[in-house]
């Protein structure tokens, strides 16, 4: 068995071999980068089902005391492993749009590096998940961060993408100025920055609960940007829409993959104290309703697919709220908060990964993403139109599918926690999300089509498409092996 930093060292090293490589290398093609990148990804996935999934310890003098090898570490980094290949699978076909927004007078320069960087951006995003120490998260957080602001900018020579990327670099240097100020509170309160020593010191704290829930706030305010809830929502629609479609894919799951695990294991501390927990979980449910409305509602009117996106993204991380404020329901049949986000956020993988690879298919063979692009797509490529509508289907929450299953787990939480006014916020969202979600189907197969072009779609693209709607309909139907994967529920915010 390989001790589950293996995994974060492999994939550091992969990213550092594959930027010496391209370095030294005069090629124009570079898709031997992204193709090695994926096999080599698919390996370390491999082992990953090979380390020993061990909590972390606190012995004194321990280095490893910043770093936890959980079962719920390991599936988050089963998420950003994954996503990270559909990614690169997405670029490739994303390959000539960013070309042609990068001004050289060298062919194919600047391509390598856009297939790099999302192997370091993984390696960040798995320390995130394995993160016990707040000094550890926020070096892993910038290092997530840190490449985002890179890659979201990464086409130059478009304007709206260099205006996402001054979007997403202001606001997310200002979250994370309030992360770093929140770690200094807690530190200075109780003199530790590992987690699980700040629960011990929180619950013998005698002084009063004003700078603990004031510390609080200042690290929600910084996880609540990389998770996308309100009110520290707004950069994501127009970074998504400007972005470079394989990095919104990256932003809208990985990311927020990582940050929810990282806001539940900040937040474990607190629940410890009797007299600040229930106003905690007050503050989380109310970003948790917040969320889910206006991410909903907002998405209603939106004629553009990418903000569509961007505006269920927000939806979705209130619904990893609502089961975050749920946090009273852990001991039910249908498992802990720890594996109900995580069922949700592998299930949010599969079915959003899947809409982006339609999404980048039908934008770089058509004149934009708008919906009206999508009329007819039936028409013009079956396939795609079907995988689009098991994606669509999925994120509404149809039966027998990935995303009805995680709907599920949720609102069974909030019902054993009694949080009756979240559940009725939720099923108000949900149906407003079976309108939105099904406007793109209607178009696809009641419309129309504005262009009768036969759409291209390459053997890999194709297999990871089939692989993703096989996985979203095996989990929806048997949900077991990701939920037994997470342990009992006595020990998902344990750890």
């Amino acid at each position: 068995m390989f001790p589950p930093i293996t995994l974060e060292i492999l994939v550091l090293c992969l990213g550092f071999i594959l930027l010496l490589a391209e370095s030294f290398s005069n090629s124009p093609n570079k898709r031997t980068i992204p193709k090695i990148a994926i096999f080599c990804l698919g390996w370390v996935f491999a082992c990953s089902f090979f380390t020993s999934g061990n909590p972390s310890t606190i012995e004194a003098g321990s280095l490893w005391n910043f770093y936890s090898g959980d079962e719920t570490a390991l599936l988050f980094k089963r998420i950003a492993i994954l996503t990270t290949i559909g990614v690169l699978i997405i670029s490739m076909d994303y390959e000539s749009v960013v070309a042609k927004f990068i001004p050289s007078s060298r062919q194919g320069a600047g391509i390598g590096e856009f297939y790099i960087l999302p192997i370091f951006t993984c390696a960040g995003l798995m320390l995130m998940a394995s993160a016990v120490d707040l000094i550890m998260a926020f070096a892993a957080l910038e290092l997530v961060t840190i490449s985002f602001y890179v890659l979201v900018a990464y086409m130059r020579g478009n304007t709206s993408t260099l205006e996402a990327g001054v979007k997403y670099l202001i606001l997310g240097a200002l979250s994370t100025g309030f992360f770093v100020y929140g770690i200094t509170w807690m530190f200075g309160l109780t003199g530790e920055t590992h987690l699980a020593k700040i629960a011990v010191k929180l619950a013998h704290l005698q002084d009063s609960d004003i700078p603990i829930l004031f510390a609080l706030t200042l690290v929600l305010i910084g996880l609540g940007f990389k998770v996308a809830s309100v009110p520290f929502q707004s950069w994501v629609p127009d970074v998504y829409e400007g972005a470079p479609t394989p990095v919104t894919a990256y932003l809208s799951i990985a990311s927020k993959a990582a940050g929810m695990l990282l806001l539940l294991r900040v937040v474990e501390p607190f629940l410890g104290v009797p007299t600040i927990a229930p106003k905690v979980l007050t503050v989380l449910a109310l970003m948790a309703g917040a969320t889910m409305i206006f991410g909903n509602l907002a998405a209603l009117p939106q004629n553009n697919f990418k903000r569509l996106l961007a505006y269920s993204s927000i939806g979705h991380a209130g619904y990893l709220l609502t089961a975050v404020a749920s946090v009273e329901g852990t001991h039910t049949a249908f498992g802990s908060v720890g594996a109900t986000v995580g069922f949700y956020l592998f299930a949010y993988l599969l079915m959003t990964l899947l809409g982006f690879f339609s999404l980048t298919l039908v934008s770089t063979q058509s004149p934009g993403d708008d919906l009206q692009h999508f009329n007819g797509l039936s028409k013009r490529s079956p396939f795609v139109a079907f995988c689009l509508l098991v994606s669509m289907a999925s994120l509404a929450g149809i039966p027998l599918t990935a995303g009805f299953y995680g709907k599920f787990l949720v609102f069974s939480q909030a019902i054993n926690a009694k949080q009756w006014t979240l559940i009725g916020i939720g099923m108000i969202t949900v149906a407003a999300g079976f309108y939105f979600y099904f406007r793109v189907v209607a178009a696809m197969y009641w419309q129309e089509p504005t262009d009768t072009t036969p759409i291209h779609v390459s053997p890999l693209s194709r297999f990871a498409m089939v692989a993703l709607v096989v996985s979203i309909f095996f989990f929806g139907i048997n949900p077991a092996p990701i939920l037994s994967s997470l342990r009992s529920p006595a020990t998902a915010l344990a750890k």
